[in-house]
């Protein structure tokens, strides 16, 4: 009983001062939390042209991967970096319908390493160009 009444008459007290702390650990999520945006995005251009109906299940399995990337397998790259930092991935298939993935920008070395660790475990395959963002136009 007697901490109970000491909290009451200090209640005020812990109030104020839980506020001063709070606005405090505030300012200090603002300047130090940081977080980098992770991009997937689904290429449905690709070097062939598959039958009509099978380009709908390929394309759609490609916007599943892309999300699941996305929101499951990149996510807890989300809690690190700077606010400017951005991860963007695409993928698409080869020509032998397998899933490719690349990075398209700079990233530090160690986040590319894991990327390219994830895509690799979910059978994904490097893709590899000569040529940095270069996309046929429409023919």
């Amino acid at each position: 009983m007697t901490e109970y009444k000491e909290f009451q008459d200090n209640s005020l007290y812990l109030k104020d001062d839980f506020k001063q702390k709070a606005s405090n650990l505030v300012l200090f999520a603002d300047i130090f939390i940081f977080y980098m945006t992770v991009t997937v995005l689904a290429i449905f251009e690709t070097d062939f042209r598959p039958d009509l109906s099978l380009g709908k299940i390929m394309n759609e399995r490609l916007r599943v991967a892309a999300a699941d990337l996305q929101d499951i397998h990149l996510q807890h790259l989300q809690a690190i970096g700077q606010r400017s930092d951005d991860l963007v991935v695409y993928i698409s298939y080869n020509p032998k319908y397998k899933i490719r993935w690349r990075v398209v920008n700079d990233v530090p070395e160690d986040v590319e390493n894991f990327v390219a660790q994830t895509c690799g475990n979910l059978g994904y395959i490097h893709w590899k160009t000569a040529s940095v963002n270069v996309f046929k136009g429409s023919e």
